[in-house]
């Protein structure tokens, strides 16, 4: 439980430190050298990286969305669900902190630059429902390809990171796309923007356990029709 705890810890942080960073260096660089696509790519390259690397080690949830959803349907044990959530936060705080000190000369206000904030006229309610949508999709995709013995095994990484990737992109104009509850936390803690992070950690549970439950409960028992049967 502990070493795999560490991977969910290690994973997190290099998740959050990925496109945490990127999102700074948009924000900060005189001519910006990143956009919307290069954070996106970052987060999205950075999660089929570490689906391949740590996968078979915690199972790489690296979202509390993630670990709830599973736990929920039954594929995850229950026990072990605070100790991944705590090191899941932990990690996004501690890549939250390398990425100040990366940027240190702008102070620890730099990493507000990776917190994720409804646009300007963006009601909470609008998104609080755009969060928990895409982590709706997000989740779904996740427990098809790791729970489900039809979905070939090396297809995972790719699949998780293409979908987080389009996640960001549907919703980084409206809410900043944090799809992740650890994803928003870190980045949040540290530069003191604590205003909107209810959102952040109450839609993508709402919708992760939703989307595992959809496809636990209404997809996952269905297969393509067979001629016999018509």
């Amino acid at each position: 439980m502990l070493r795999s705890a560490a991977a969910e810890l290690i994973g997190t942080f290099v998740l959050v430190l990925a496109g945490g960073a990127t999102a700074v260096a948009a924000a900060t660089t005189q001519p910006a050298v990143y956009d919307l696509l290069g954070i996106v790519v970052a987060f999205g390259f950075a999660l089929v990286a570490l689906v391949t690397a740590l996968g078979h080690v915690s199972g790489c949830h690296l979202n509390p969305a993630v670990t709830l959803g599973l736990a929920v349907t039954g594929k995850f044990p229950w026990r072990a669900v605070p100790g991944y959530v705590a090191a899941q936060l932990l990690g996004a705080v501690l890549a939250s902190l390398a990425t100040w000190a990366a940027y240190s000369g702008s102070g620890h206000s730099v990493v507000r630059f990776s917190t994720t904030m409804p646009a300007p006229g963006v009601s909470s309610g609008r998104a609080f429902f755009v969060e928990a949508l895409i982590t709706f999709v997000l989740v779904l995709v996740i427990i098809s390809v790791a729970t489900d013995d039809r979905v070939p095994a090396a297809a995972a990484p790719l699949a998780v990171g293409a979908t987080l990737a389009a996640c960001i992109f549907i919703a980084g104009p409206v809410t900043g796309g944090a799809v992740n509850p650890a994803r928003a936390f870190g980045p949040a803690v540290v530069s003191g923007d604590l205003q909107a992070l209810w959102i952040y950690l109450l839609a993508p549970v709402v919708g992760g356990v939703l989307g595992a439950v959809v496809y636990d409960r209404v997809l996952a028992p269905a297969h393509a029709p067979s001629p016999e049967e018509f």
